[in-house]
């Protein structure tokens, strides 16, 4: 893998002009051969990816360590009370905490298996915590995405997409390992009636009966506030990022309704998949439809960081450990599986460092 360190407008035109418009604000860390899928980065500098399953990887999880990729964990998984290998199988969601835990969230789409939060230790480089989601907390067209950590409250929000209509978010309690499913079909996490537009193309998927239909995508981006305080969720088809209080989404004396009643609309927002928040509640994310980077400042306004044709499905964004802002680039449109059965998504994919407006937390 080589290293590239320049923005790409500096690679495209060189000019003292197109640095000043903003694109300056990224750079390439390094090229990827396969599509990442997420990104985190633990208290003491490893960066750890998830490989996105669309591209079908050899490995779900791997390390970015002396600029190459290398399988995590470097060892079998096997669980205290058990002699069976945990296996992972597809990973998406991926943070860190600043115990030194590594939390994967495998959806099990590739092989049909029950999706679950896996914990490694990577001070012990042991298993450490294994939660099951079994239906109905992941109904059977669940496709748990991503989620938000919170050690404060020791709990984990998972957000789903599943069908569309019936998408919800997924509390999950990390002591107990309890989980519940919350907010199911709430105007919050289903998907708006637009559609996704890339580079004059339409998101297409093929069904089985050979029609392609435009896909629209339920609760995807999660992050929650340095303080614990708030949890900012919404559809990626949509418009609108939502918020609710930890409290209140921790609560399980609260009825449906009072639940739902709790939700409020926290700003606009453009069609995007990961995002992640700093110390300042400065929000970022990938603007899909533009290849961009936008932020939501605390004024709940949202504009543009950078623009670049490179900046192709910016996904997963996650602080490091001197303040380094990370994402990636995985070209998810131009795939098979979201462009009607025509693989079109070639390497170079990229590791993204991106210039933030402030500090955030690692692995957050």
């Amino acid at each position: 893998m080589k290293r590239i360190t320049q923005s790409c407008v500096a690679l495209l035109f060189a000019t003292f002009e197109a640095l000043a418009d903003g694109n300056s604000n990224f750079e390439v860390l390094t090229n990827l051969e396969t599509g990442p899928g997420n990104v985190t980065a633990t208290a003491n500098g490893r960066i750890i990816m998830s490989q996105h399953q669309f591209y079908q990887p050899q490995y779900t999880v791997v390390e970015y360590k002396d600029q190459t990729l290398v399988p995590f964990p470097n060892k079998e998984m096997v669980a205290a009370d058990s002699t069976a290998a945990i296996k992972l199988d597809s990973v998406l969601g991926i943070r860190s905490d600043s115990n030194g835990m590594v939390w994967m969230l495998d959806n099990g789409m590739r092989s049909g298996v029950v999706p679950k939060l896996v914990g490694w230790n990577t001070k012990t480089n042991k298993l450490q915590r294994l939660i099951y989601l079994p239906a109905p907390i992941a109904p059977k067209d669940a496709f748990v995405n991503d989620f938000a950590l919170d050690l404060n409250h020791n709990h984990a929000f998972i957000s789903d997409p599943a069908g569309g209509n019936n998408a919800g978010l997924i509390v999950v309690n990390l002591v107990t390992g309890a989980a519940r499913r919350v907010l199911e079909g709430h105007a919050s996490v289903i998907p708006e009636n637009i559609d996704l537009i890339i580079d004059n193309s339409p998101i297409q998927v093929k069904t089985a009966t050979g029609e392609t239909v435009r896909p629209h995508i339920g609760v995807n981006p999660i992050t929650e506030d340095l303080n614990n305080e708030w949890v900012y969720f919404g559809p990626m088809h949509g418009l609108s990022l939502y918020r609710i209080k930890t409290a209140d989404l921790i609560n399980e004396s609260l009825s449906k309704t009072e639940l739902a009643a709790r939700v409020e609309r926290y700003s606009d927002k453009p069609i995007s998949d990961g995002i992640s928040i700093d110390k300042d509640n400065n929000i970022y994310l990938g603007d899909l439809a533009n290849n961009a980077i936008g932020v939501i400042t605390p004024d709940r306004r949202y504009q543009q960081l950078a623009q670049c044709p490179r900046l192709s499905w910016v996904d997963s964004f996650s602080f490091g450990s001197n303040g380094q802002l990370y994402a990636v680039v995985n070209r998810l449109h131009r795939s098979a599986i979201l462009n009607g059965g025509d693989d079109q998504s070639k390497p170079p994919y990229f590791l993204l460092k991106v210039k933030a407006l402030a500090e955030g937390l690692p692995g957050r």
